[in-house]
């Protein structure tokens, strides 16, 4: 799943081992932005759930 975390190839270069920070980082934002969509889709749902009880028991 995270084949560029445990790259053999990389070597102690500066300028490969930044490469690599860039790119795990990259990954993980992306990640949690989906998360985040997905968070926010669930408390949606909740939400919508919640007020139609709520509007069942005023009925």
């Amino acid at each position: 799943m995270f084949p560029f975390w445990f790259n053999p190839c990389l070597s102690s270069d500066t300028n490969q081992f930044k490469t690599h920070q860039e790119r795990k980082l990259k990954f993980l934002k992306m990640m949690r932005d989906g998360l985040e969509a997905r968070l926010a889709a669930l408390n949606a749902a909740i939400e919508t759930i919640e007020r139609q009880m709520r509007q069942e028991d005023t009925v």
